[in-house]
C-alpha cells in the first residue's frame, strides 16, 4: 500500500490504551494470546528483492518464492508459492533459532543489479551456522560457538551520498549471548559461489561433495554487559581528534599518549541489560582487547590453539586421533574479550530488539517498556522516544528526492536529498505508524491486523562493490507487513515531500490539492484549480489539465481564463511570471485552435467557398496531362485493400495534441521541432479544409498570419499535410488547384520570400519545397505539389522580370532550371515506384512494398535504381532467361504471355527513363548478384540461378568475370571448402544430418549447389578467356542523376576486380566437378586426396593470386584411384539412365553431361580417356543400351582392346540364353550339343551374373558380334571362338 495524504487515518485516544502506565495490560490481552495464530512462534525472513520467505519452527522450514500468476479475470498477479519445504537441522534436539536471507549479485556483465541466486543462513541453538539454497541444499556448516545463536545479520555495500564517506565493507555478524561473530563479507561471496558451482559439479557427475574449508571470522567476547537479546553492527569509524583525545583521556590519564591518527575502528551497539545499551569498539588490524591482562590470556589461549592445529597440519597426528576428531565436534576457538566502551544505564529498562537506518546514523530500540527509542549512533546518545508501543516491531524507509528538470538545470552536481522514516508497527492494537526522523511528524498511520509480522531485511545485494554497481538500479530496502489472515504481503511507500513540513504546509496541501484536481478531471470539476497557492504546482496542475483528453476545449479555455484573471488581480511582485506568461500563451492557443475549428466546419457558405478559389495556373493541364498515364497507373495499383488501424481514422486534432506542438517564444508562435514530431496531423487540422475544397481559403490564411506563426512554418505543415495524406489527394480532382491558391497565398505573406531576390539566384523558400518533396516516399503526391510549385514560382519570375524590364521575353533563372531537375527526377521516381508497387505472384513471400523518395535514391548511388529493380525481380520469381526476352524486346510489339504484360510495359517504361542505369548488362549483374544474396539467407529454399543462362544475357565478359569472382570470394567458397573438407573426413557423399551440421544446407540443396559452383566457375573462365576480345564498359549515369553519391555499385566493384589466374579457376573447377559428381551418384571419395600437395594447397586461395598447381607427370597410382572414380561416375550414369529409361522418364540436358564431363575431367587428371570409353561402352552394353554404346563406340581408338572386352560379354549372354535361362528348350539343349567343345567349354566358364541386363534379344547379341569380328584382326587369338560364337547365335536366332 501506498502512503499519502489521502491515506492518512484518524482514531480516538481511547484507543491507544493508558499512555502513562505502560506496564498496564489491555482488555482482552490474555485472550488474544491465547488465539494467536501459530505464526507468531515462527522465525520469519524475507529477502530485501522480495522474491524469497523463509519460514521456520522448531527444526523444520518452508521456502516460498515469487511466481507469476494470471487469475480469471486475466490479471497478473505476484504470488509467494512453496518451492521447498523440510527438515533443515542436523543433530538431535537443535532447533532454529534465526534466519537471514541473503541475495548474492550476479558477476556477469550484463546484469542489471539483480540477484543471481540467495542464499538462506541459519542459525541453531547447538551455535552451528548452515548456510543452503534456495531449493534447501546444504552448502556449507561451521559450529563458531557453543551456544544458541540470538541473531542473524548483515550488512552490505552502499553508494556513498557525499563524497568522503567512508565506503563500508559487507559482512555478516552472529549473535550469541555472550559473543559475537563477523564474517567477512567478500571471503562469504566467493565461499558461497564455491561452494555452490561444487554442489552442482558433484550433482551432475553424481559423486560425492567434497567438504569445503571452514570461514575466517573473528569472534569478539562482549563483556561487561549482563544480558544481550540483539545487535547491530554500524561498520568502521574514525573518530575526530577531540574525540579521539577525549578517549585517551578517559582511558590513560593525565600523562595518555595520543597517536598521530584517529584509529579506525569497528562499532557495535549491543540491546539488553546492564547497560540498557552497549556501545563497542574493536581497533582495525589488531584483535587484542584494550585491557592487557585479557589480552595475555587470550593470547597463551591462541598459541595452544596455534600449535594444536599446526601439528595436524604437518601430519603428527595418528589414525586413531583423526577418527576421534571426526566423531566429536569440532573445536571452537575461543573469543577474544572486548570491553564496553560506554552505554546507556537503566536498570529497570530491558532492550529488546534493535533497528539501524539505511544511512547508519541512527537506530531504534525497543524495550519491555513498550517504549521506542531512537539513537544517534555517532554520539551515542538517544534522542527521541515514543512511548505505548508494547511488544512494537521496527523498519526504515528511506526515500529520495525526485528531481525536476528545472533543478537539473540550475544545480546538476548537487546530491539529491534523502529522507528517513522510521516505521513501527504496534501489534498489541494493529496499528502501522510512519514518523518522520529525527523529530519529524507521524505521517502516516493504518489500521492492521493484530497478528502481522513487520518484515525489514536491513541490507541489499551482497558481492557489491563500487565497479560491480556502476548503472544498476540496486534495490532498495523495503519494509513489507505479512498478514497471516489472508496471506498479504503488503509494501510500505512513502512520497519524499511528507518529510519536507507537516501536514498543515502550503506545499503537502498543494500536492494533496493537485492528486484531488486529477481525480476530479474525469467529472469535468475543476474549480480546485483555483485554490491551489505555490506556482509550481499551479502550473503543474494546468499542464495536467490542458493533457486531459477527456476535458472540451471550452472548459480549457474558461478554466484558463479564469486563472489567468486570478492571476492579473493579485500583487504583480508577487505573482510568478513563468506561470503568467504560460497562462497567456496558452489562453492565445486555445483560442486560435476554436477560431480554426470553427472555419472547418460546414457552415460556410458556397458563395465564399467559390471566392476563396482562384483560377488555375496556366500550364499546370499540360504538365497534369503529361503525367497523366503513370499517375492512373500508379493509383490503380496503390488501390488495393489495406490493413488500418482504429486510431489511424482521420479524426479532429485532439486539443491536447494541438497545445503539444506549438508554443510562443518571445511573442512569436512556433511549432515545437522534435525528432519523432509527426506534423501530418497539425497540417492536416490546419489545411486539409482548404485543400478538400470545405473550407475558405482566404479567411483560414488570415487566422494562421494573424496568429504570428513564420511563413515557412506554414509551408512545412502545408507540405506535411499534403505528402501525407496521398491517397485522399488522388482523389480529389480540385486539390491541385486549391494547393496552387495556397502556395501563392502564402509566398505573398511578408517575410515569406525575400525581397531582394531576383530570380536569378536559388531562392531558400522555393528550397524548402523542393526539399520536403525530394524527402517524402509519396511519389505522386511530392510531384503533384512540385508541378504546383514550379508553375507558382515561375509566374512569380514573370511578373519579377516585367516589373524590371517592362519586356515581354521568357525568363531563364538558376530557379526554374533547379525545378526542371527536381520534376525529371519526381517523374523517374514515380515510374519506378509504380514498377515496385507491383504484387508478387501468388504463394510467394514477398512482404511490404518498398518505398523511395529522390533521396534515397540519390544516397543509394549509382547502382541504386538497378538494386531496386534486381530486388523486385527475385520477388517475381523472373528466371533469367524470361528476362533476357523482355530486354531484347525492347520497344517491340511481340506478343507477351498475359502474367508478364504488366510487368513489361512498367519494366519498359522504366528503363526508357533509366538507359544508362538500367542497361541489360547491369541490370543483369544486380540481379545475378541480389540471387546469389537471397539465397546465401536460406541455401535450403531458394536456389542458385543457372549460370549458364546469365552468362549467355552478359555483353560484356568483363562484368561477367568481376561479378562471377565476387560471388565466389563472398558467397561462394566458405561453403564449398566446408563441403570438400567434410567430404574428406566422411570418405563418401555426406549424409543430410553432416551436411546441414557443416555446410549448413540439407544433402539435396548441397547437391544442387556444387552444381551450380561448377557453372559459376566454367561461366568464370569462358569470361577470362573472352575479356580481352571486349573493352570494358564505361560506368554512367542519367544527366539528372549525376549527383548520386552512396555505395560503390556493384558494376564498378567488378570492374575493379583484378583479372583471375584461368589455371586455378581450372583447378577449382575440376575439384567441383569432382564434388558433384560424388553427391550426384552418392559415391565414396576423398576428394583432396585425388591432389598431390601442391594441389591441396592451392584449393581456396584468392583466384586472382598465383599459386604453385601441379606440373608434369602425375604419380601412377594417384591417377589409378582417379580413374577408378571417373569409372564410377560412368557406372552410376549408366545406372540412372537405365532406371529413367525403364520409367519412360525423358533425359535431361544435365543428366547426359556426365560422359563428357568425366572425358573433359581425365584429360586434365592426366587418366587415359580411351580407357574410360573403354568402359562406358561396356557399361552400356552390360545394362542392355546397346544403341548408347554403338555411338560411343566410334571415338573408342584401341578396338582391340574393346573387341576383347565385348567377346567376353557376348558370351555372357549367350551363356546366360542357353545355360541359365528359366525357359531351356529341346532346341537350345540340341544347339548346345552341336557346339564345339572348345566353345562349350568357354561358355560353362561364362558368369552371366554380372550382366545387370541378361535377357537381351539376340538380334541385339548378334548385332554385338558382328561388331566384335569387324573389330578383331583375322590374326587375333580370340578371332575364331569369335566366329563360332556368330554361328552359334545365328543357329539360336533361327529356331522358331
Amino acid at each position: 500500500f501506498s502512503l499519502s495524504l489521502e491515506n492518512e487515518l484518524t482514531w480516538d485516544d481511547s484507543d491507544w490504551g493508558s499512555w502513562e502506565n505502560p506496564d498496564g495490560k489491555e482488555d482482552g490481552e490474555e485472550e488474544e494470546q491465547q488465539s494467536a495464530p501459530w505464526l507468531q512462534d515462527c522465525v520469519l525472513s524475507l529477502s530485501p528483492c522480495s522474491d524469497l520467505l523463509v519460514i521456520a519452527r522448531e527444526h523444520k522450514a518452508t521456502f516460498l518464492s515469487a511466481k507469476w500468476r494470471t487469475e480469471e479475470s486475466g490479471q497478473e498477479e505476484m504470488t509467494l508459492t512453496v518451492t521447498w519445504s523440510g527438515t533443515l537441522s542436523a543433530d538431535e534436539g537443535e532447533c532454529i533459532c534465526s534466519v537471514i536471507c541473503i541475495p548474492l549479485s550476479s558477476q556477469k556483465r550484463s546484469s542489471t543489479g539483480r540477484p543471481d541466486w540467495t542464499c538462506v543462513v541459519v542459525g541453531f541453538s547447538s551455535g552451528y551456522v548452515r548456510f543452503y539454497t534456495e531449493s534447501g541444499v546444504l552448502l556449507l556448516a561451521q559450529l563458531l560457538h557453543e551456544d544458541p545463536v540470538l541473531q542473524l545479520k548483515c550488512r552490505t555495500y552502499e553508494i556513498p551520498r557525499h563524497p568522503g564517506v567512508t565506503e563500508q565493507h559487507e559482512e555478516l555478524s552472529i549473535l550469541y549471548p555472550a559473543a559475537l561473530v563477523t564474517i567477512d563479507g567478500f571471503s562469504l561471496f566467493q565461499s558461497l559461489r564455491a561452494c555452490r558451482n561444487q554442489v552442482a559439479r558433484a550433482a551432475a557427475a553424481g559423486s560425492d561433495v567434497i567438504q569445503p574449508p571452514p570461514l575466517a571470522y573473528k569472534k569478539w567476547g562482549l563483556q561487561d554487559m549482563d544480558k544481550i537479546t540483539d545487535h547491530s553492527s554500524i561498520g568502521i569509524t574514525t573518530l575526530s581528534v577531540f574525540d579521539q583525545m577525549k578517549n585517551a583521556s578517559m582511558l590513560g590519564g593525565f600523562h595518555a599518549s595520543v597517536k598521530g591518527s584517529p584509529p579506525a575502528m569497528s562499532q557495535y551497539i549491543t540491546v539488553g541489560g546492564g547497560p540498557y545499551t552497549g556501545f563497542y569498539y574493536a581497533i582495525e588490524g589488531s584483535s587484542q582487547p584494550l585491557l592487557s591482562h585479557v589480552a595475555l590470556a587470550v593470547a597463551s589461549k591462541l598459541t595452544s590453539a596455534l600449535f594444536s592445529a599446526a601439528s595436524g597440519w604437518l601430519g603428527w597426528k595418528s589414525k586413531n586421533e583423526e577418527e576421534s576428531v571426526q566423531k566429536q565436534k569440532p573445536k571452537v576457538e575461543p573469543a577474544t574479550g572486548l570491553p564496553v566502551r560506554f552505554g546507556l544505564p537503566d536498570s529497570r529498562r530491558h532492550g529488546e530488539s534493535i533497528c539501524l537506518s539505511p544511512c547508519n546514523t541512527m537506530a531504534g530500540v525497543t524495550d519491555d517498556f513498550g517504549r521506542v527509542t531512537l539513537l544517534d549512533v555517532a554520539r551515542g546518545i538517544a534522542i527521541r522516544m515514543w512511548k505505548g508501543y508494547r511488544d512494537a516491531q521496527l523498519g526504515w524507509v528511506q526515500v529520495s528526492e525526485a528531481r525536476g528538470e528545472r533543478d537539473l538545470a540550475t544545480s546538476p552536481s548537487m546530491p539529491r536529498r534523502h529522507a528517513q522514516f522510521l516505521v513501527i508497527y504496534a501489534p498489541r492494537r494493529g496499528i502501522l505508524e510512519v514518523w518522520g526522523t529525527q523529530h519529524g511528524p507521524r505521517v502516516g498511520a493504518f489500521t492492521v491486523g493484530k497478528h502481522c509480522r513487520l518484515l525489514y531485511a536491513g541490507h541489499r545485494l551482497m558481492g557489491v562493490n563500487s565497479v560491480t554497481s556502476q548503472g544498476w538500479q540496486i534495490h532498495t530496502q523495503q519494509v513489507c507487513l505479512f498478514d497471516p489472515v489472508n496471506g498479504a504481503l503488503r509494501a510500505v511507500t512513502i512520497p519524499f515531500h511528507l518529510a519536507l513540513s507537516d501536514k498543515k504546509s502550503e506545499r503537502a496541501k498543494d500536492m494533496h490539492l493537485l492528486r484531488r484536481l486529477t481525480t476530479l478531471l474525469r467529472s469535468r470539476e475543476v474549480d480546485v484549480l483555483l485554490d491551489i497557492k505555490h506556482p509550481a504546482i499551479k502550473k503543474q496542475a494546468l499542464e495536467s489539465l490542458l493533457s486531459n483528453k477527456n476535458a472540451p476545449v471550452s472548459c480549457l479555455t474558461n478554466v484558463t481564463r479564469a486563472l489567468l484573471a486570478s492571476l492579473k488581480e493579485q500583487d504583480p511582485e508577487a505573482v510568478d511570471e513563468s506561470l503568467l506568461q504560460f497562462c497567456s500563451s496558452q489562453l492565445k492557443l486555445l483560442q486560435l485552435y476554436t477560431d480554426v475549428q470553427l472555419l472547418h466546419t460546414p457552415d460556410i457558405s458556397p458563395t465564399e467557398l467559390l471566392l476563396s478559389i482562384q483560377p488555375s495556373f496556366s500550364g499546370i493541364e499540360e504538365d497534369l496531362a503529361r503525367v497523366g498515364p503513370v499517375l492512373q497507373r500508379y493509383t490503380e495499383m496503390n488501390s488495393r485493400p489495406c490493413v488500418s488501424f482504429a486510431q489511424d481514422s482521420s479524426g479532429p486534432l485532439p486539443v491536447r495534441t494541438f497545445l503539444s506542438q506549438l508554443e510562443w517564444v518571445n511573442g512569436e508562435l512556433r511549432v515545437i521541432k522534435q525528432p519523432d514530431t509527426d506534423w501530418t496531423q497539425l497540417g492536416s487540422f490546419l489545411f486539409w479544409g482548404c485543400l478538400s475544397g470545405q473550407s475558405p481559403l482566404q479567411r483560414v490564411c488570415e487566422t494562421l498570419q494573424e496568429s504570428g506563426i513564420s511563413p515557412q512554418q506554414l509551408l512545412s505543415l502545408l507540405l506535411s499535410g499534403w505528402l501525407n495524406k496521398e491517397k485522399d489527394v488522388l482523389k480529389y480532382p480540385d486539390a491541385v488547384s486549391h494547393l496552387g491558391t495556397l502556395l501563392s497565398t502564402l509566398s505573398s505573406m511578408k517575410g515569406a520570400v525575400d525581397e531582394s531576390w531576383d530570380g536569378q539566384s536559388v531562392s531558400p523558400w522555393w528550397q524548402q519545397v523542393r526539399t520536403a518533396c525530394v524527402q517524402s516516399e509519396s511519389t505522386a503526391a511530392a510531384l503533384l505539389a512540385a508541378l504546383v510549385a514550379h508553375r507558382v514560382a515561375k509566374n512569380s519570375i514573370t511578373r519579377l522580370a516585367e516589373s524590371k524590364f517592362q519586356e515581354e521575353w521568357e525568363c531563364v533563372s538558376m530557379e526554374l532550371e533547379q525545378w526542371v531537375v527536381c520534376i525529371k527526377q519526381l517523374e523517374d521516381v514515380l515510374a519506378l515506384q509504380t514498377l515496385l508497387c507491383l504484387p508478387s505472384p501468388q504463394g510467394s513471400t514477398g512482404g511490404a512494398v518498398t518505398r523511395c523518395s529522390v533521396k534515397t535514391l540519390l544516397e543509394s548511388g549509382r547502382g541504386g535504381v538497378a538494386d531496386y529493380v534486381s530486388k523486385l525481380i527475385f520477388r517475381q520469381g523472373m528466371s533469367p532467361d524470361v528476362l533476357r526476352d523482355i530486354l531484347q524486346r525492347r520497344g517491340e510489339n511481340e506478343p507477351i504471355l498475359d502474367r508478364l504484360k504488366i510487368f513489361h510495359e512498367l519494366l519498359e517504361c522504366v528503363c526508357q527513363r533509366f538507359p544508362n542505369s538500367l542497361s541489360p548488362d547491369v541490370l543483369f549483374a544486380h540481379c545475378s548478384w541480389e540471387n546469389v544474396v537471397q539465397w546465401n539467407k536460406d541455401p535450403e529454399v531458394k536456389t542458385i540461378n543457372n549460370h549458364k543462362e546469365v552468362a549467355t544475357a552478359y555483353f560484356f565478359y568483363a562484368l561477367l568475370s568481376g561479378v562471377s569472382a565476387m560471388m565466389w570470394q563472398t558467397f561462394i567458397v566458405k561453403r564449398f571448402s566446408a563441403a570438400a573438407f567434410l567430404m574428406e573426413k566422411v570418405g563418401k557423399a555426406p549424409k543430410d544430418r553432416l551436411c546441414r551440421r557443416d555446410v549448413g544446407m540439407g544433402d539435396a540443396a548441397m547437391r544442387s549447389f556444387l552444381g551450380s559452383s561448377v557453372q559459376l566457375l566454367q561461366a568464370l573462365m569462358e569470361a577470362d578467356s573472352a575479356v580481352e576480345e571486349v573493352s570494358a564498359p564505361d560506368v554512367c549515369v542519367e544527366e539528372v542523376w549525376g549527383g548520386a553519391e552512396g555505395p560503390v555499385s556493384i558494376v564498378e566493384l567488378a570492374l575493379d576486380q583484378r583479372s583471375v589466374h584461368y589455371p586455378l579457376v581450372q583447378h577449382h573447377c575440376v575439384l567441383a566437378s569432382l564434388l558433384h559428381a560424388a553427391m550426384t551418384f552418392s559415391l565414396r571419395l576423398k576428394p583432396l586426396s585425388l591432389f598431390d600437395s601442391k594441389g591441396k594447397n592451392a584449393f581456396f586461395r584468392d583466384l586472382s593470386s598465383i599459386q604453385l598447381l601441379p606440373s608434369g607427370d602425375m604419380d601412377h597410382s594417384l591417377v589409378a584411384v582417379r580413374q577408378e572414380f571417373l569409372m564410377n561416375v560412368l557406372t552410376g550414369w549408366v545406372k540412372v539412365l537405365a532406371e529413367s529409361e525403364e520409367n519412360g522418364v525423358k533425359h535431361s540436358s544435365t543428366e547426359d553431361m556426365w560422359p563428357s564431363v568425366c572425358m573433359e575431367l581425365s584429360s586434365i587428371l592426366q587418366v587415359n580417356t580411351d580407357i574410360l570409353r573403354r568402359h562406358l561402352v561396356c557399361e552400356l552394353y552390360n545394362q542392355g543400351l546397346d544403341l548408347r554404346a554403338e555411338e560411343v563406340m566410334m571415338e573408342v581408338q584401341d578396338k582391340d582392346v574393346l573387341g576383347s572386352q565385348l567377346l567376353v560379354l557376348t558370351g555372357q549372354r549367350l551363356a546366360f540364353s542357353l545355360l541359365h535361362s528359366q525357359s531351356q528348350t529341346k532346341p537350345n539343349m540340341e544347339l548346345l550339343a552341336r557346339l564345339p567343345p572348345t566353345l562349350c567349354t568357354w561358355l560353362k566358364a561364362m558368369d552371366p551374373s554380372e550382366l545387370r541386363c541378361p535377357s537381351v534379344p539376340l538380334s541385339q547379341s548378334s548385332r554385338l558380334i558382328n561388331k566384335v569380328i569387324e573389330m578383331l584382326p583375322e590374326n587375333h587369338g580370340q578371332y575364331s571362338l569369335a566366329l563360332h560364337l556368330l554361328e552359334a547365335v545365328d543357329s539360336l536366332h533361327e529356331e522358331p
